[in-house]
């Protein structure tokens, strides 16, 4: 896989500062939809572990996704990605539990061809030294949402042209199914709602990178 653009400088400022910090650090990654997070604290995490030593592990909030099933009951399918999708109080207690460093932590992630989030399956040992968490709103200030950034240590927050997001974005639905109409409105109403609440976060970040 091809290495994002913004690696080298998000790795020149992550890597001094695990090493600079006793213990467990958990960096967190912040944007709006397709900036590239996902990709980012992949190689991130990867780049920590083979070339600085650092031991690392990455994890997505995607993972607290609520289920299709409690989305269409709740009446929020046509919203799936907006804050109030997610199990955002299930996601602080996961970074409470890693900021303590408990013996072996499970956590989920989400499946783009199930579009469902999955248990237990990125297990975080007590000995990590540096755990990438990535998602949309790190930076949210109200709800549940706002005990996360007093939970991170440092907050990097990726952003990407809209054409180019867009552009992404579409083709996610499209692989979903949806025809062009269709996945264009997607983007439009809900993707793009949810980009401008996670811009006006933007400001709390303590570092910006730009694809």
């Amino acid at each position: 896989m091809r290495q994002p653009d913004v690696l080298r400088p998000a790795l020149e400022v992550v890597a001094p500062f695990v090493r600079g910090r006793a213990g467990r650090t958990i960096i967190g990654i912040c944007g709006p939809p397709a900036a590239g997070k996902s990709t980012l604290s992949s190689a991130l995490s990867g780049a920590l572990n083979v070339h600085e030593g650092l031991s690392s592990v990455a994890v997505p909030m995607d993972g607290f996704h609520l289920s299709n099933v409690e989305l269409d009951r709740l009446g929020l399918a046509d919203r799936k990605g907006a804050p109030e999708t997610f199990d955002a109080a299930g996601f602080v207690h996961l970074l409470r539990r890693l900021r303590a460093g408990e013996e072996l932590v499970y956590a989920p992630s989400y499946s783009r061809t199930l579009h469902e989030s999955i248990g237990g399956v990125i297990p975080v040992p007590a000995d990590v030294r540096a755990i990438v968490v990535e998602g949309n709103y790190l930076l949210l200030d109200h709800g549940p949402w706002a005990s996360v950034r007093g939970l991170v240590d440092l907050v990097l927050y990726l952003d990407a042209p809209d054409p180019v997001r867009q552009e992404s974005l579409v083709r996610r639905q499209l692989a979903k199914g949806l025809d062009l109409p269709e996945a264009e409105d997607w983007v439009r109403r809900s993707d793009e709602r949810n980009a401008a609440v996670i811009a006006g976060t933007r400001d709390r970040a303590d570092l910006i990178l730009t694809r």
